[in-house]
């Protein structure tokens, strides 16, 4: 079996399970954020519950329009709060101890190999990236399994992903994912787990993993996975909440298709509109001029993202046709990066820093586009109206190609920096 099959098979009693089967499995842990939550709440009472399956295993974060931003923000995020109250839930974050919920899990040690998760976000599949099945549910589903701990899945095909060669300067985990989707396209896995190897993969650090990961579901994915190693035992030892356990995939394991990428031809990647799959080298795009970089999100928002966006900007401005908003993703990240000296660097090239949230990744709040802005950002979809006014466009990158992009006024690579 593959190592998503050996999962699903252990969280339902099963010796073995196969691509297309139904099945009924315990979860290790439910989440939601303020706007899938109050809709699972909801959903909860009317099953007639009287509590949660484990007050620990339910994590509600407020993080896509908080700090809230209105009055209808506010509402829904009182709703985490008061249901995280009566359930005395301990996996409520409220802002000051919050982060964007895909970021702030691993790091807190809350997620951790071998688990399977369910989350009412689709990019609930970051987790991946640890060795654990994970993946995104609609409101409904979190509101069963908050109730039962359970949650039913058809076990999906797999699609094994190697990678080789060395990387060249500034590729990354971003630039390997969007690379990937551009050769598939945006449902090319559908329904699939994607599973990501080969020597390229067994040095990629932690942040890189969870950002391929993360983008999994950009492709149509069911989920993305890393098998667990030395650098997953590296990031959990010392910051696992619980036991875990690193399963493996079976050398005849079966898979419904296997793509290699010889990662030494893969430069700086970036995705135009409106498709994360409408991918093209960043150094052709020299004449797409922009409004506003943003550096963050559940996808490049880790500390490691921000030290190779000041690295790229250190002792520049930004071009002051531009606005750049760096987001740190929770707040042990804003804390190391203030530590680092990072938000010097910002500052002083004229960009603002924000407190964690997903902000205007989902054209949420602080930096929502006007009508025919364009933005370079290190989010994850790009879709019509994704950031804002329908007719705004979004392009994603890694952070060194969005802060140089901020200095130039258009997408540039650090390269071109003087």
């Amino acid at each position: 079996m593959t190592i998503t099959e050996k999962i699903l098979a252990a969280h339902c009693n099963r010796k073995e399970v196969s691509p297309g089967d139904l099945i009924n499995a315990k979860v290790d842990l439910v989440l939601a954020n303020d706007i899938t939550a109050p809709i699972a709440i909801t959903e909860f009472k009317k099953t007639g519950a009287k509590d949660v399956f484990d007050k620990g295993r339910i994590a509600l974060i407020p993080d896509h329009f908080a700090p809230q931003k209105d009055i209808k923000s506010a509402e829904q995020c009182k709703a985490l709060r008061e249901f995280s109250r009566e359930h005395d839930l301990s996996l409520y974050f409220e802002v000051g101890r919050m982060g964007i919920e895909h970021a702030l899990l691993p790091e807190e040690g809350l997620v951790v190999p071998g688990d399977l998760i369910i989350g009412a976000d689709s990019h609930t599949c970051t987790y991946g990236g640890l060795g654990a099945f994970a993946t995104g549910v609609g409101s409904t589903d979190v509101a069963s399994a908050m109730a039962t701990g359970e949650c039913w899945f058809k076990v999906p095909e797999s699609m094994k992903f190697i990678y080789y060669g060395k990387l060249n300067k500034w590729v990354s985990g971003k630039d390997l994912i969007l690379h990937t989707i551009g050769d598939i396209g945006v449902d090319g896995a559908l329904y699939r787990a994607m599973e990501f190897e080969g020597e390229t993969i067994q040095t990629l650090p932690m942040h890189g993993r969870l950002t391929m990961c993360n983008m999994a579901i950009e492709a149509g994915g069911k989920s993305g996975i890393i098998v667990p190693d030395k650098i997953t035992e590296d990031y959990v030892k010392g910051r696992a909440k619980r036991p875990y356990k690193f399963y493996t995939t079976d050398k005849d394991a079966r898979y419904v298709e296997t793509r290699e990428y010889d990662c030494s031809k893969i430069p700086p990647t970036v995705a135009c509109p409106h498709l994360p799959s409408n991918t093209k080298p960043a150094a052709e795009l020299f004449e797409i001029t922009i409004d506003q970089v943003v550096i963050g999100s559940c996808t490049n928002g880790r500390i490691e993202d921000l030290r190779e966006a000041a690295e790229v900007i250190r002792g520049r401005k930004v071009n002051p046709n531009v606005r750049m908003i760096v987001f740190p993703a929770t707040q042990k990240v804003y804390k190391q990066a203030m530590k680092e000296g990072l938000f010097d660097i910002f500052i002083d090239a004229e960009a603002v820093v924000s407190t964690p949230t997903c902000g205007p990744c989902l054209g949420g709040h602080m930096g929502i586009l006007a009508k025919g802005e364009r933005a370079i950002a290190t989010t994850n979809r790009n879709f019509v109206g994704r950031m804002g006014h329908p007719e705004s466009e979004v392009y994603l990158s890694n952070p060194a190609i969005a802060a140089a992009s901020a200095v130039l006024g258009r997408i540039a690579t650090p390269e071109e920096l003087k």
